[in-house]
C-alpha cells in the first residue's frame, strides 16, 4: 500500500470462515512502525430477488454474533475458486427454492474495510420459478417473506430492516430497475 513498508505478517487465526492476520508495518515517510489486524474474508454474494408480482424475496433468520433474527435479501459465502454468478445461482436456490431466468450484476461492496477485505457481489434476479429448497443446516429454520419495494423501504427507514447488505443491494436494484426500464 502507498506509503506503507510490510515487515511481517503472522498469522493469528485461521477458522472456517476467515482467518485473522496481524501485520507489522512501516511508514515510509516517517519510519514509525504500525501493527493493521486484518480479517481475511473469502467474500460472498446478496440477491436481490424479484418475483413476477413485484415483490422481494427476503429471508429472516437467527444471526448468532448480534443475537437475534434479521431479515435480509438471499446471501452467501464464496467457496474457494466460486464464481460470483454461479454463487448467486446456487444461494438463490438454496435459501429460497428460487430459480431465476434473469440475473444481473450490480457490483460490489465492501463490508467493513477497516478491518476487512470482505467483498460481498450484489445481483439483482428476476423471471423466477420454483425449484428445490436445499437448505444448510443452521438455516433450516429459516423464514421466506414477500414484500414490495414500498414495504421494504418503510423497514429500511423505520430501522426493522438494518442489514447493511441488503440495505445496498437494494438500492442498486432499485436504481438498476428504474434505468433499465428508460
Amino acid at each position: 500500500m502507498k506509503g506503507l513498508e510490510l515487515i511481517d505478517r503472522k498469522k493469528i487465526y485461521s477458522g472456517k470462515v476467515f482467518k485473522v492476520i496481524v501485520d507489522e508495518l512501516k511508514y515510509t515517510s516517517s519510519g514509525n512502525q504500525t501493527f493493521r489486524e486484518v480479517v481475511v474474508h473469502p467474500g460472498g454474494v446478496v440477491i436481490a430477488a424479484e418475483t413476477g408480482n413485484g415483490k422481494f424475496i427476503l429471508v429472516e433468520q437467527e444471526r448468532y454474533p448480534i443475537g437475534k433474527a434479521m431479515l435480509e435479501f438471499p446471501a452467501g459465502k464464496l467457496e474457494p475458486g466460486e464464481n460470483p454468478l454461479d454463487c448467486a445461482v446456487r444461494e438463490l436456490e438454496e435459501e429460497t427454492g428460487q430459480q431465476a431466468a434473469e440475473i444481473h450484476k450490480l457490483g460490489s461492496i465492501y463490508t467493513s474495510p477497516g478491518f476487512c477485505d470482505e467483498e460481498l457481489f450484489l445481483f439483482y434476479a428476476r423471471n423466477l420459478k420454483m425449484g428445490t429448497i436445499n437448505r444448510e443446516e443452521g438455516e433450516q429454520g429459516m423464514l421466506v417473506h414477500f414484500l414490495t419495494a414500498g414495504e421494504i423501504e418503510n423497514k429500511i427507514l423505520s430501522g426493522k430492516i438494518n442489514d447493511a447488505k441488503t440495505i445496498s443491494c437494494f438500492y442498486r436494484a432499485m436504481k438498476f430497475s428504474r434505468t433499465e426500464k428508460v
